[in-house]
């Protein structure tokens, strides 16, 4: 069989009838959930590289898609932080058993901390890349906010991606309802942040926040001085990886 063939992912409908894409490899436990950013899918490079890892091994590891992204139904501009973390859920419930380590990139390490704290007897570890809980309130300025309210919807231009961001009023209110910084962060699992000092869409002070409002005494943060948001360079992934072998280890 050609290696180069990409198998098409399976999907899992929500109880609305949207379906959800998504990518399971069975394995040992805990299995490893990867929780992409915002406007992010399961085939980027953090993810396929942390898959490729639990391939050789034989980790179970679950890839997904919020409804709205990547290859998942749905439209993009319907989600919410609160739906997305649904629709995360759905698919951790659904297809894993037992234990699961949750990794989660930007907007996934916020989805990752919401997600830890309904999950408590799931959630054996997380890992945050660039993790940004709160955006909603400290990634908008004033007149961010007041054209949220009066158009109903935000557009960025994005380094990214082609498209723009877009920020909708609905996720902005979820986001807001959502938030975590602003007190004890109720998760007693090992945590692990990996945060790049020169990320220039999360100040790099975020993951000291996160770490000082987290309940657990096992937490570490790791600044990794030059690097960028992404965390997406070799040396980068491979401290990813290193990073979730060593709690893989230690459960």
């Amino acid at each position: 069989m050609d290696s180069s063939v990409v198998t098409p992912p399976s999907f899992l409908a929500r109880p609305d009838g949207l379906r959800l894409a998504h990518r399971y490899r069975a394995g040992r436990g805990p299995a490893i959930v990867f929780l992409p950013g915002y406007m992010s899918d399961m085939e980027g490079g953090k993810a396929v590289a942390l898959d490729a890892w639990a391939g050789e091994q034989g980790r179970a590891m679950l890839r997904l898609d919020y409804a709205g992204n990547g290859a998942s139904e749905g439209r993009f501009e319907d989600g919410t932080l609160a739906s997305w973390r649904d629709d995360a859920l759905l698919l951790i419930d659904s297809l894993t058993q037992g234990s699961v380590v949750l990794v989660g990139s930007s907007m996934g390490g916020w989805l990752a901390l919401l997600i830890a704290r309904a999950r408590p007897d799931r959630v054996a570890a997380l890992v945050g890349i660039a993790a940004a809980p709160d955006f909603t309130e400290w990634g908008f300025t004033d007149a961010d906010k007041a054209l949220l309210a009066t158009e109903g919807r935000l557009l960025e231009p994005t380094p990214y991606s082609d498209d723009p961001y877009v920020t909708t009023l609905a996720f902005w209110e979820s986001g807001q309802a959502n938030r975590l910084l602003e007190g004890e962060i109720a998760i007693n699992c090992p945590v692990r942040l990996l945060q790049g000092q020169a990320d220039a869409d999360v100040p790099w002070q975020i993951a000291l926040r996160i770490a000082e409002r987290l309940r657990s005494s096992d937490v570490q943060t790791l600044l990794i001085k030059d690097g960028d948001h992404r965390l997406s360079r070799d040396p980068d992934i491979a401290l990813l990886i290193r990073t979730v072998a060593s709690l893989l280890d230690s459960l």
